[in-house]
């Protein structure tokens, strides 16, 4: 599998779509286009050998349309090993829409965006993401039964982000045990980059337990809220990937871990909610691990929003939700001991064995 992605610059001399790198054998991708309510929406279906794709639908402010298929590409194929390590039934997909949720997004271009996404019959199931809300989840349900994360008032989960936090927790936690030798992070310093619902209820979590917290974030008025509501600090350094600190938890966008921040990390552990943490995944995994750092793979420990959601379609309560989500310790935990048996890094651990329950899957199927 091929694991390198590109730049923006290096995306417009290749193919659009089979050419991209982080194409990687997706099964479908779907261009939705409205001229009316001015939606532009990309959906990214990349397996579904394990059951329908389920994945969030983000809305971001892309530099241009090449950003944003490369992001769909990487963050519906992320979602195929999330479900999978995780032991759900359920495949990978996701959508982006392009435009800034504040200032583009209408009640019309949700409903035709559901449109969409009910066009597919069930192969895609959509949820909440960045720049999208549960009030849009409810509004995408009028038009559509395949939606997850719709409000608990009507019949759904609510929104996932508590539960995804707690698989960061716990993540954490377990990559803690096996760095420190404890799973107590009591007087460990953290420093939590980005404080939306995820990270904020992360930092809830870490401040009960006692951590030293450090936060960064674009908005300022979003970490002084932190200081206040959790007694965090504002990290006031100039540089965040220099910070002496214990752990390092990215909780915004991905790609955080690159050329230019793998070898100032002074962090000893890495476990943080964001997708794609690793710029390049056989680069940087590899450079984290011969520094002596360990980083719980993004895509197992920020699994518990779709283990959440997957709770709509099987019925489950959120207390169960929350039992499942926990186990996220003892996967984390595993993950770390194959990588050391196979001498290799936590990411392909992760995906190794999540490959093999896809390829299981794929022969039962094909001898029914």
């Amino acid at each position: 599998m091929n694991l390198e992605i590109t730049n923006a610059a290096e995306l417009k001399k290749m193919d659009p779509v089979f050419g991209q790198l982080s194409f990687d054998n997706h099964e479908q991708i779907v261009f939705c286009h409205d001229k009316y309510t001015g939606l532009k929406a990309i959906i990214g279906i990349h397996n579904t050998v394990m059951g329908p794709a389920l994945g969030g639908t983000r809305m971001w402010k892309y530099n241009n349309e090449w950003e944003a298929l490369n992001d769909v590409l990487r963050l519906s194929r992320g979602m195929t090993y999330k479900s999978a390590i995780t032991g759900l039934n359920l495949g990978g997909g996701k959508a982006v829409i392009i435009g800034d949720s504040k200032a583009d997004k209408t009640p019309e271009m949700i409903t035709k965006f559901g449109e969409y996404v009910n066009s597919l019959s069930g192969k895609y199931i959509t949820a909440e993401d960045v720049g999208t809300t549960t009030e849009d989840m409810d509004r995408i349900h009028e038009v559509t039964p395949y939606v997850t994360g719709i409000s608990e008032g009507k019949g759904g989960s609510g929104n996932p982000s508590p539960v995804t936090a707690y698989g960061v927790y716990m993540g954490m936690k377990a990559a803690a045990n096996y760095k420190f030798g404890t799973e107590n992070l009591a007087g460990k310093s953290v420093l939590v980059q980005g404080t939306g619902h995820v990270g904020e209820t992360l930092i809830s979590y870490l401040r009960k337990e006692g951590a030293e917290v450090f936060v960064t974030d674009i908005h300022r008025e979003k970490m002084e809220n932190m200081v206040s509501k959790y007694g965090a600090k504002i990290f006031e350094g100039e540089d965040i990937y220099t910070a002496n600190v214990d752990i390092y938890s990215p909780c915004a966008l991905g790609a955080t871990i690159n050329d230019d921040t793998v070898n100032k990390i002074q962090a000893k552990v890495i476990a943080g909610a964001a997708n794609n943490q690793l710029a390049v995944e056989a680069v940087h995994g590899k450079i984290l691990r011969e520094r002596g750092i360990a980083y719980a793979p993004d895509f197992l420990i920020n699994a518990g929003g779709i283990i959440n959601v997957y709770g709509e379609i099987m019925k489950y309560s959120i207390d169960e939700a929350m039992r499942r989500t926990e186990n996220i310790y003892n996967t984390t935990l595993e993950i770390f001991k194959h990588a050391d048996s196979k001498n290799i890094t936590t990411q392909l651990a992760a995906m190794q064995i999540a490959e093999e329950r896809i390829e299981q899957r794929r022969k039962e199927n094909a001898a029914k």
